[in-house]
């Protein structure tokens, strides 16, 4: 049986194909040392003969590619794409149908697809199941979350791969909308670690129309394998030949901080789809929202319910007096906004429809374009605009996809007449038609047709319960932002572990940004609903960390401007650190312990650090090697005091300045759910710097 190899750029890495008795097979290995072992390829078809065996090599090429390219927004300025290539071609000679599988190999790690080509014996065809395997070479350090059809919405478990059976009804917790299936299930992006200290992310790029990957594991021979979300009749993908699966991915290194800096994800997407992208710019905004999440006020304008949309006279209906999208308390929140320097304000429950939806399983809930009374939509448009700040506006389509698909081109003219460009779209609850799931085909091909759409009105798009990204942020740089996760919300329905957020960059964000709406400053979530005595786990520190550890150029100050104007002076990093990033670099990472990123401002020399830590106390050492050595700097650091903790003492922080160069380093002290931030503006006037101890 003759193989096909192909190595990295680099040479560590190197990918052995083969036809193991007309079986597709791959292994990978790193430094020599095998990573992934003898793993099978292939589709199980409905009412056709598999796709499983039974294959002969027709041909097979290879090839190199290195390009550099400037995403419109992201982690760095530029990004190299830099991979050797190989395509095998093969053959099922029983049948005269046509595989293609094309590996791309990168410095660090690997990535590969199914390809359909064009055929007589293979035009439409139904997938079954995929059959895809990551065969792993130990019994590896895991950190995973439910599989599910319908939801992201969980904290992360950290186990052995063979304890997943056993703590998964511990780790399945309630959510509006879930689907779990089986008790080996779990989702990408799947983060490991190997005792030998390799770190291993299994994720997947590119899904279009093709449903979500979510992995199922052989707890005794630690084999991963491919589990497809199926539509409402049990069927996985509807393809028509020629056609490709999204890319199947695997990271590795050494080095924890490789893993969060890896470029596969997006290198693996298309260039952009689009010639202009002058409309598309990161934005900062704070919102309408935590006062509802919290319970303090109501979406809904009354508590009466319609019948059908239009059949309600809310102009005579009574009012609940806790609806927070009211005229006035806009106007507030665009004043803030205004004074402290932020783009956009989110305003939920600003439309008609949600006095009767939450629970119910209705397709025609909302309109998108008919507001609440005590809500004006042409005076805050004005008063906004006076104010050089945008509202930015909120789709909740109560998972009724049909409907929102109706409304979609009027509601986006009404942004666009309104002077709204960008959008936070929800999917909460069960995907109407009844019996699809968030993650199926059919979700999917909705999810890029709600952004496709939307850049026809130049409006960017945030997605909230939709499918976890795939780098499709690349290709369609108007989504940007998602959810897909368990974000900052849960803090005040229940919380979430102190560890989650030095999870989830090694997870969720390896597909992309993610809107987690941080800066919560009050963390006793009673002070603003005495009936919910939910309880934030962070520090105020962290929760600025965060700005930089949870990337995304979609930034929220989710807490109340009441709140804000008591910390003022914590309050002005979230003011300072910047969306677009030149350079990111990581200091310090292990997962669910800790993270510490710096990042350099685009444009400019300065820089932003951040650290978000478990709830292990801990010493960060730091070094400003990264800074140029020619300049000098002005530090500003938001660290935990020494007796703060995420539950006994969250908002003890101290804010320290400093003088720093190229040779500085520092030494600080992260609080048990704790964290710090600095930032650090390059100063051409030394006398700026005087008094000012010097690192």
């Amino acid at each position: 049986m003759v193989a096909q190899r192909l190595k990295s750029p680099n040479g560590n890495f190197e990918l052995v194909f083969q036809l193991e008795n007309g079986v597709p097979t791959y292994r990978l290995s790193m430094n020599s040392e095998a990573l992934i072992a003898k793993s099978k390829l292939g589709f199980e078809l409905k009412d056709m003969p598999d796709f499983l065996d039974g294959f002969k090599l027709k041909t097979e090429e290879q090839k190199s590619f290195d390009e550099t390219w400037e995403p419109v927004w992201g982690e760095t300025k530029s990004i190299r794409n830099n991979y050797n290539e190989l395509l095998v071609m093969l053959e099922q000679t029983t049948t005269g149908r046509f595989l293609n599988i094309r590996f791309r190999l990168f410095n660090d790690g690997l990535g590969f697809r199914y390809e359909f080509p064009e055929q007589p014996n293979l035009t439409y065809f139904v997938i079954k199941e995929e059959r895809t395997q990551f065969a792993l070479t130990g019994n590896h350090k895991t950190f995973w979350i439910p599989g599910d059809y319908d939801t992201q919405e969980y904290d992360y478990t950290t186990s052995k791969l063979s304890q997943i059976s056993s703590l998964m009804d511990k780790a399945i917790t309630p959510n509006a909308s879930q689907k779990t299936f089986s008790k080996t299930g779990v989702q990408t992006a799947l983060m490991m670690k190997a005792d030998d200290g390799t770190y291993i992310n299994v994720h997947e790029a590119a899904l279009v129309e093709y449903p979500c990957m979510h992995l199922e594991v052989d707890e005794t021979n630690f084999i991963l394998e491919s589990h497809l979300t199926p539509d409402a009749i049990g069927n996985k993908g509807y393809m028509q030949a020629p056609r490709n699966t999204p890319w199947r991915t695997i990271i590795a290194s050494k080095n924890a901080g490789d893993i969060l800096l890896s470029n596969i994800t997006l290198n693996l997407n298309e260039p952009t789809e689009y010639e202009d992208t002058s409309w598309i710019r990161p934005v900062k905004y704070i919102g309408v929202w935590w006062e509802m999440i919290t319970g303090k006020s109501s979406w809904a304008y009354t508590d009466i319910p319609s019948v059908r949309l239009g059949d309600t006279d809310f102009s005579v209906t009574k009012p609940n007096g806790r609806h927070a999208a009211n005229t006035e308390n806009v106007k507030m929140h665009i004043d803030f906004a205004a004074e402290h320097g932020f783009d956009q304000v989110l305003v939920e429950g600003w439309n008609e429809g949600w006095e009767d939806w939450f629970g119910k399983s209705k397709d025609f809930v909302f309109d998108f374009l008919t507001p609440y009374p005590d809500f004006d939509v042409v005076g805050l448009r004005d008063y906004a605009k006076s104010k050089n700040v945008r509202l930015m506006m909120h789709h909740e389509t109560s998972g009724a996809i049909r409907n929102y698909e109706r409304f979609m081109d009027k509601a986006y003219q009404f942004m666009v007449d309104n002077n709204y460009n960008a959008v936070k779209s929800g999917y909460v609850g069960d995907i109407i038609p009844r019996g699809e799931h968030h993650y199926g085909q059919w979700a999917i091909n909705h999810y890029l047709y709600a952004v496709t759409k939307a850049a026809e009105y130049k409006i960017m798009v945030n997605a909230h319960e939709a499918v976890r990204p795939t780098g499709l942020s690349r290709t369609y740089p108007n989504l940007i932002g998602n959810e897909s996760a368990r974000g900052t919300e849960y803090e005040a329905f229940g919380g979430s572990n102190a560890d989650h957020t030095t999870i989830l960059p090694f997870t969720r964000l390896i597909g992309g940004p993610m809107d987690y709406t941080p800066g919560i400053f009050e963390p006793d979530v009673s002070k603003y609903n005495p009936n919910n005595r939910s309880w934030v786990n962070t520090t105020i520190a962290r929760q600025l960390a965060l700005y930089v550890t949870m990337y995304s150029p979609l930034q929220m100050a989710a807490d109340l401007p009441e709140t804000y104007n008591k910390h003022l002076d914590a309050f002005q990093f979230i003011k300072d650190v910047a969306l677009d990033w030149d350079n990111s670099l990581v200091l310090e990472a292990e997962p669910g312990d800790f993270i510490t990123y710096a990042r350099k401002e685009k444009g400019t020399n300065n820089w932003f650090v951040g650290r978000t830590n478990d709830e292990q106390p801990r010493n960060s050492f730091i070094t400003f090697d990264f800074l140029d050595s020619d300049k000098d700097y002005l530090a500003t650091v938001y660290s935990d005091a020494k007796n703060a903790h995420y539950r006994d003492n969250p908002k003890a922080y101290e804010i320290k300045k400093y003088h720093v160069t190229q040779k500085s380093n520092l030494k600080l002290y992260c609080a048990s759910g704790g964290g710090y931030a600095i930032s650090i503006f390059e100063v051409k006037d030394k006398s700026q710097l005087k008094g000012l101890k010097k690192l």
